[in-house]
C-alpha cells in the first residue's frame, strides 16, 4: 500500500508536470510557467496521505526535468532538491499551526495561502534560481526576475490546485435533482465568462469575479475552487498566447498580469468560499445547541410545577387552601 501511495504521488507529479511545461516561458535559461500545478499536487499529497509519501515528490520532480534536460547535472538535481523541501515545509508550517485538509474554517484558508503557498514556495524559487545563477545561466541583473517568476508559478500551484483537490478528497456529491441544474449553469457561466475575460480586446476580466463569488456563496471550496481552477487555465492559455487583454505585453507584463489575476481569483475563491462554510458551520451548531436545550427542557417540565399544585400534594398537609384549621396564634 505504502509503494502504491509513493507510486501513485509520483505518477500524479509527472502528469501535472507534463501539462505544466505545455504552458512553459523560457527567461533566458531558466523555464518557468505562470502555474505549476505539480506544487499544488505535492502539498495536497503530504497532507492526506501523510509526510511519508515524501519520496514520490522527488521522483517525480526528476522524472519531469528530464523533459527539459539533463536529469543528472548538478544543477537539475540542486532543483530537485528545492522542489522537494518547499512542500515539505508548507507541511511542517500548516501542522504546526492545526491546519485542517476540510477548509471549513477562515483561519484554514488564511494558512493555506501565507504559510502553504507564500511562505514554503520561497524555497523553491530562491534555490532553483540561486542554482540558476551559479549556473551561469541567469544573469545577475534577471535574477529577481526569475525568481519573483518561479515563485509566483509555485505559489499559484498550491492556492489554485492544492484546495480543488482537498476539496475532492472529502467531497458529498448531492443526490439526482439536488442544486444540480444550478451546478450546471454554474459551471457553463464561468467557462463563457472566462473565455470572454480573457480573450475579448475590451479587457473584461473582472468579468469573471462575479461568477466566482456566485459559487462561493452557493457551493462554499466544492464550487469556487473548480472556478478558479478553469479560470486560471483559460487565463494561462490566453496570456502565453497573447490574446485579448494580454496583445501587446511584454513577456514580463503577461507573467505579472496573470500572476496578479490568478492570485486575486483563487483567493476570493479560497478566503469567500471558506468563510461562507465557517459560517455555516456556526449556525448548524446553534441550531444543534438549541434543539438541545429545548429537548431538555421538555424532559424537565414534568418534575416542575406551579407553587400551589406542589403545596396541595404534600400529604398531611393542611392549610388554607384544602378547608383545614387556621392556625392558632393565641
Amino acid at each position: 500500500m505504502y509503494v502504491a501511495q509513493v507510486l501513485g504521488v509520483t505518477g500524479a507529479y509527472f502528469l501535472a508536470g507534463r501539462i505544466g511545461l505545455m504552458r512553459q516561458i523560457v527567461l533566458d535559461g531558466a523555464v518557468v510557467t505562470p502555474l505549476w500545478p505539480p506544487t499544488g499536487i505535492a502539498v495536497a499529497a503530504l497532507l492526506c496521505l501523510g509526510v511519508r509519501v515524501w519520496p514520490g515528490i522527488p521522483l517525480g520532480t526528476l522524472l519531469t526535468v528530464t523533459e527539459i534536460g539533463d536529469a543528472f547535472t548538478v544543477s537539475r538535481l540542486a532543483i530537485m532538491f528545492g522542489n522537494t523541501i518547499a512542500p515539505l515545509a508548507s507541511y511542517a508550517l500548516l501542522r504546526k499551526v492545526g491546519f485542517r485538509i476540510e477548509l471549513a474554517r477562515l483561519r484554514d484558508g488564511v494558512c493555506l495561502v501565507f504559510l502553504g503557498a507564500f511562505a514554503g514556495m520561497l524555497l523553491s524559487s530562491t534555490v532553483g534560481s540561486l542554482t540558476l545563477l551559479i549556473d551561469g545561466k541567469v544573469p545577475p541583473g534577471r535574477f529577481w526576475l526569475v525568481w519573483s517568476s518561479w515563485w509566483a508559478g509555485d505559489a499559484m500551484g498550491v492556492l489554485v490546485v492544492t484546495p480543488v483537490l482537498l476539496v475532492l478528497r472529502g467531497i458529498r456529491w448531492p443526490r439526482p435533482g439536488d442544486r444540480w441544474l444550478e451546478a450546471s449553469v454554474l459551471g457553463i457561466t464561468v467557462v463563457a465568462a472566462s473565455l470572454i475575460a480573457t480573450r475579448s480586446s475590451l479587457s473584461m476580466i473582472y468579468l469573471v469575479f462575479p461568477v466566482v463569488i456566485w459559487a462561493a456563496l452557493r457551493f462554499q471550496l466544492p464550487g469556487s475552487a473548480p472556478c478558479a481552477l478553469v479560470v486560471s487555465v483559460l487565463a494561462i492559455i490566453a496570456g502565453t498566447d497573447a490574446l485579448g487583454p494580454f496583445a501587446g505585453h511584454s513577456l514580463m507584463e503577461v507573467m505579472v498580469n496573470l500572476s496578479v489575476l490568478n492570485g486575486c481569483v483563487a483567493l476570493t475563491a479560497l478566503l469567500l468560499g471558506a468563510i461562507v462554510a465557517e459560517h455555516r458551520n456556526i449556525r448548524r451548531e446553534t441550531e444543534y445547541a438549541v434543539e438541545e436545550l429545548e429537548a431538555l427542557v421538555e424532559q424537565l417540565a414534568p418534575l416542575s410545577g406551579p407553587p400551589s399544585e406542589r403545596y396541595e400534594d404534600r400529604p398531611g398537609r393542611h392549610g388554607p387552601l384544602d378547608g383545614g384549621p387556621l392556625p392558632d396564634h393565641g
